[in-house]
């Protein structure tokens, strides 16, 4: 049987290719979690690299600005999606993503309840609790709903919680698996 010779350009534009467009989607995608589509193709372009990027690197691949670049890596860090890497003896600074898929998802999971689902919990309490003794028309259907969210959201805050958490042990990824 004939082995068949591969074309290391060939290949190579094909890799680069699939590589823009996973980029180019991730960013896309980023917007529709609540991330701006830089943050998101920044990300995206640090967990596939195989080494850290400087945001010199960072800007001429996905062509932006250094504001830009610097401004969002920084996000990336704050969210803890991104660390930063000082090589010895460099000026430069160098970014590098976790690559580990759960990791990743437990750290955006802490990252919305800290911004998302903790601020909702306090707004519908304060809610709750500026309309507790109200007798006006409306007021009971008002803490009803504001109840049954204040609820909701706990309760989804407790799960979240365990998941996030859960990237110690290995436990809910495995338990996962048999819901597929």
């Amino acid at each position: 049987m004939a082995k068949t010779v591969k074309d290391p350009e060939a290949e190579q534009a094909q890799l680069n290719a699939a590589r823009d467009e996973f980029v180019t989607q991730w960013g896309a995608m980023g917007s529709a979690w609540g991330v701006n589509r830089t943050m998101a193709q920044i990300h995206a372009l640090l967990m596939i690299s195989p080494r850290p990027l400087s945001t010199d690197e960072i800007m001429e691949e996905l062509k932006i600005s250094r504001g830009n670049a610097h401004m969002n890596t920084r996000d990336l860090v704050g969210w803890g999606l991104v660390r930063s890497v000082i090589r010895k003896g460099e000026r430069k600074e160098y970014f590098e993503a976790e690559k580990d898929v759960w990791k990743i998802f437990c750290t955006v999971v802490r990252e919305r309840k800290r911004r998302e689902i903790r601020p909702a919990i306090a707004m519908l309490r304060d809610c709750l609790d500026r309309s507790r003794d109200l007798t006006v028309p409306g007021a009971d259907l008002f803490a009803q709903q504001a109840k049954s969210l204040h609820e909701f959201l706990e309760m989804a805050d407790g799960v979240l919680s365990k998941i996030a958490r859960s990237e110690e042990s290995r436990i809910v990824p495995w338990a996962l698996k048999f819901l597929k």
